[in-house]
């Protein structure tokens, strides 16, 4: 299972009106640590499969959800749960900090 492409257009659905978690990774091309952090998003996207949900919000590309969830830098990702924010962590963390971070909301 590979993380979502989520989208300025997609965010609400795909996110918010989810009935799991989700975990979203906001990061650019051009960014070095979102790029050390890439493999631990995808791993988690497949580790978790069915009982969590794992995007990536490329923040070049879709600058309305970036703004409104205040992200000023990357990588951020955020855990959603019943469409609102209840974890956040700022740049590039070792998978153990992000399971442990992820492990608290699921049901």
């Amino acid at each position: 299972m590979k993380p979502l492409t989520l989208t300025d257009e997609n965010f609400q659905e795909e996110v918010l009106k989810s009935d799991k978690p989700v975990l979203v990774d906001f990061w650019a091309e051009w960014c070095g640590p979102c790029r050390m952090v890439a493999p631990i998003v995808e791993e988690l996207a497949q580790e978790y499969n069915g009982s969590l949900k794992v995007g990536k919000v490329d923040v070049d590309a879709n600058q309305k959800v970036s703004m409104q969830f205040g992200i000023r830098s990357i990588p951020t990702l955020l855990i959603f749960k019943g469409g609102k924010v209840v974890e956040q962590v700022i740049g590039a963390v070792p998978k153990r900090a992000l399971t442990e971070k992820v492990a608290k909301h699921l049901n």
